[in-house]
């Protein structure tokens, strides 16, 4: 049976990228290319109109830009949540520009020789993968409930602009400490746009302005979760592993944020038969109790508890509190993504999709409703007593429906 022959068109495309990647695109003349393809230079000239013409060409051909809108599709149907989506996205794109980081080089040198046709050529074809990635970024921004400080199409600039900066630094120059590896960065650029441009519906624009402060819808004056739904996440996130456990423990336990949980370490805990404490040492540097029972329910106790197996479970020597599943310290953007597959199903009484933030309300509220005082919380927790008059007002509300239902219980 005898193979098709590739079109010219094809071997084109091919030749012209191998001498672009390994002469560079000014160095490389339209006769080699055609030599090298097999075709007469004169079908080149009519295919592609010129070297530029068929440099855009092998662009779109690289997966740069061709069939994006349909790879992103199937993206879709594969990615949980935004921090996986925009990980996965970005690390795809780099990938496919890695592949021919020659190429990349000379059209970074030698864009200023280009004529003004193909520059504009260029960037329709760089406006429409823009498009394709809007659409992508709406659609999961939409499927989550999320609000966007910026419209999904500047929100798709920026990250592509990100992305080939980077790649641009990688491909030209060494020895930078911009970050550790493609991982580190990734992280970096994921948890940039969750935190500067992308927000969970009902959060206030005062999150974005002060980390330290647990975010509140602006409809409500704190979104504190019952205890049901605390314990469904609990549980849930036992079946998860001892690792989602541990994380549900302590988000819940201490009121901590998922900043200062990624900055803890092994040392950071100190634990023994009348006390389990958590030194912060980012931010407001305090001690933390770890609180064994919550929301009226008991997990463990001082030494032996979630977190505590967790620990005990591990075989490696990494000294961070919480790793991913690489053995490597566990960032903010995977320690998010845990939370959503943990929480996956569940909702707030009013219908409402949970935001991790949440857990340190609920231990707010809490921790008032159990005695503690402004003063005192405001040392554990490491704000404001005017931040926290927000969770008393709610705490005395709790606690004036509780007597309430208590007296009709004995009437």
């Amino acid at each position: 049976m005898s193979r098709t022959r590739p079109s010219s068109r094809a071997r084109l495309i091919k030749a012209a990228l191998e001498l672009f990647t390994s002469q560079g695109v000014t160095e490389t003349t339209t006769r080699q290319i055609a030599e090298l393809a097999k075709v007469n230079e004169v079908t080149l000239f009519r295919q592609f109109g010129n070297k530029q013409g068929l440099l855009l060409a092998v662009l779109e051909d690289s997966a740069v830009f061709t069939h994006l809108g349909e790879s992103l599709t199937e993206q879709l149907k594969q990615t949980k949540n935004l921090a996986e989506a925009l990980k996965q996205y970005a690390n795809d794109r780099i990938q496919a520009l890695e592949n021919i980081p020659g190429l990349l080089r000379s059209v970074v040198g030698e864009a200023g020789r280009y004529t003004m046709e193909n520059r504009r050529a260029l960037g329709r074809g760089v406006t429409i993968a823009n498009r394709d990635v809007a659409r992508y970024l709406a659609t999961v921004i939409e499927r989550e409930q999320l609000h966007p400080y910026l419209p999904p199409e500047k929100l798709a600039s920026l990250l592509n602009g990100m992305l080939f900066g980077y790649l641009v630094i990688e491909v030209t120059s060494e020895f930078h400490e911009l970050w550790d590896d493609r991982e580190d960065f990734l992280n970096s650029l994921v948890g940039l746009c969750l935190h500067g441009a992308i927000v969970r519906e009902n959060l206030t624009d005062e999150t974005a302005k002060n980390q330290n402060v647990t975010p509140h819808p602006p409809d409500q004056k704190v979104a504190d979760l019952p205890a049901s739904v605390v314990s469904s996440i609990l549980q849930q996130a036992k079946q998860k592993g001892l690792r989602d456990y541990a994380l549900a423990y302590v988000l819940f336990g201490t009121g901590l944020s998922p900043q200062e949980i990624v900055t803890l370490e092994r040392w950071h805990q100190i634990s023994n038969p009348h006390q389990h404490l958590l030194q912060v040492t980012q931010g407001a540097v305090r001690q933390v109790p770890v609180n064994q029972r919550i929301m009226g329910k008991r997990y463990g106790s001082y030494t032996r508890n979630p977190l505590s197996q967790w620990l005990k479970s591990r075989k490696d020597n990494q000294s961070a509190l919480f790793i991913n599943d690489a053995n490597q310290p566990m960032s903010e953007v995977e320690l998010r993504t845990a939370w959503q597959e943990f929480t996956s199903g569940l909702l707030t009484p009013e219908g409402q999709h949970l935001f991790i933030e949440q857990a340190g309300q609920t231990w707010c509220v809490e921790m008032l409703m159990r005695g503690i005082d402004l003063e005192d919380l405001s040392i554990l927790s490491g704000w404001e007593a005017n931040q926290l008059q927000p969770y008393a007002d709610r705490a005395r509300e709790k606690a004036a429906l509780e007597r309430a239902l208590r007296l009709d219980q004995k009437s």
